[in-house]
């Protein structure tokens, strides 16, 4: 299966985890955020970075996670109403942390916040099955111009 993200050209030579707390996981849990299509995997850059940064040189990590690796999943029946809310990571968090901290897979497959009909794979960078998901292709990227911040006129 291939998965996707858009980062920073500096930062797309391998799978990144700065330990950063994010909707999934708590400070400290490495782990790298992918989404399930290109078009997902920009929107929520453009969702997380709030429209500034986007005229930066991006690019597209296409990774491949193989077909035999276990899958957990976290699924939208699953999660309180209100879940998707940017001030509600306290209650993603420790789902994400527990999945963390049991190892039973490397791959976590949770709902978009933004759209959660569609999915966001989580890697855990510290699992011994995370070797086996690689980096297939680098894509150049760009924001389009017409879903970036644009400075007011006058």
């Amino acid at each position: 299966m291939l998965v996707y993200r858009i980062c920073l050209a500096k930062y797309a030579e391998d799978l990144f985890a700065s330990g950063r707390r994010a909707r999934w996981n708590s400070k400290d849990r490495f782990v790298v955020y992918t989404a399930a299509t290109r078009a997902l995997a920009c929107l929520e850059n453009v969702v997380h970075r709030s429209g500034e940064g986007l005229n930066d040189q991006f690019r597209v990590l296409v990774i491949d996670i193989p077909d035999d690796l276990p899958i957990e999943e976290i699924k939208p029946a699953q999660l309180p109403v209100g879940w998707e809310k940017a001030s509600s990571y306290s209650i993603c968090q420790p789902l994400g942390d527990a999945w963390y901290e049991h190892r039973k897979a490397a791959v976590l497959r949770v709902p978009s916040s933004i759209i959660p009909q569609e999915s966001n794979y989580v890697l855990h960078t510290r699992h011994l099955d995370f070797k086996r998901i690689r980096i297939v292709a680098w894509e150049e990227f760009s924001f389009d111009n017409r879903i970036k911040a644009e400075e007011p006129e006058g």
